[in-house]
Parts: C-alpha cells; sequence; structure tokens
C-alpha cells in the first residue's frame, strides 16, 4: 500500500509534493510531527519531509501568536476581567506550574501548537519567548516523529 502511495505521488512534481507537506503541517493536530510522518510516506527524503513539515507548522504557529496577542492588547486596553472557562482555566493551572518552555515542549502532545501558544499570550507570556519554545518544540516533535516513521519505513 505504502509502495503504490509512494508511486502515485511520484509522478507529481516535487514543488507540488513540499508544498502540499507544507500546507498540511500547518493544520492543527497534524502539525510537524504527522507532516513528517506523511511526507516519510510519500517517499520524500526524510529532510526534506521533516523541514517542510517544520516550515508549515511554524507559519500556521507564528499566525496565531500574533493574531492572539493582537486580542490581547485590545482586551487589555478595556481592563475588565471576563471569567474564564474550566478548560482555560486548566490551560492556565498548566501554564502557571510549567511556565512557556514546558508548556510548549509538552503541550503538543495534549493540543495543538498553535492553540497552546496562542493561550499562552492570551495569559500573558512575552510572545517573543511563546515562539522561540514553540519553534524549538515544533523542531524536536517533527524531527522525533520523521525519525521514527524514516526507521519505521525501512524495516517494512
Amino acid at each position: 500500500m505504502i509502495e503504490s502511495l509512494q508511486n502515485s505521488v511520484a509522478s507529481l512534481p516535487e514543488a507540488l509534493t513540499w508544498l502540499g507537506i507544507l500546507v498540511v503541517a500547518a493544520i492543527p493536530l497534524i502539525e510537524s510531527y504527522f507532516g513528517s510522518v506523511i511526507g516519510v510516506l510519500l517517499g520524500l527524503n526524510p529532510a526534506v519531509a521533516i523541514g517542510m513539515a517544520v516550515v508549515g507548522n511554524i507559519i500556521s504557529m507564528l499566525i496565531f501568536v500574533l493574531s492572539a496577542h493582537k486580542v490581547r492588547q485590545k482586551v487589555t486596553s478595556r481592563a475588565e476581567p471576563v471569567e474564564e472557562s474550566p478548560r482555560r482555566q486548566k490551560l492556565r493551572e498548566r501554564f502557571d506550574r510549567y511556565g512557556v518552555a514546558g508548556v510548549s515542549l509538552a503541550g503538543q502532545a495534549l493540543l495543538p501548537s498553535q492553540i497552546t501558544s496562542a493561550a499562552m499570550v492570551s495569559f500573558g507570556a512575552s510572545k517573543n519567548a511563546v515562539i522561540f519554545w514553540q519553534i524549538i518544540s515544533i523542531i524536536l516533535w517533527g524531527l522525533a516523529f520523521g525519525v521514527l516513521a524514516t526507521l519505521g519505513v525501512s524495516f517494512f
């Protein structure tokens, strides 16, 4: 099955396949980790698959962070406190306990990087710190899953 999928993708222009991985990895819940796996399964060079997945995920995350930062600026200028939902309270508790680095590195196991990064910025975390740690997290998760997919494909 994987071989027939790879053969059908091989007929596409290489740039189109790269762009497809970039776009797929920008989707929350697919992100760099599943994007790199998809790229490897399609037969792309693992470095290219991981790289495109990471870039797509980073672009998406940046859009969410910068948007959340602008919304936070507008909301805090009004200074009216808003009651948080139970889900948001739970996320804030984890943020307070583990900080930007901890939530960025481990948060992708529970929620998409776009959601966790936007939530951290909305809680008042430094936009630049969130971007820095999210980029590290996206690279590590994409690399780990890409390597595992490469080992799995070469095993079979």
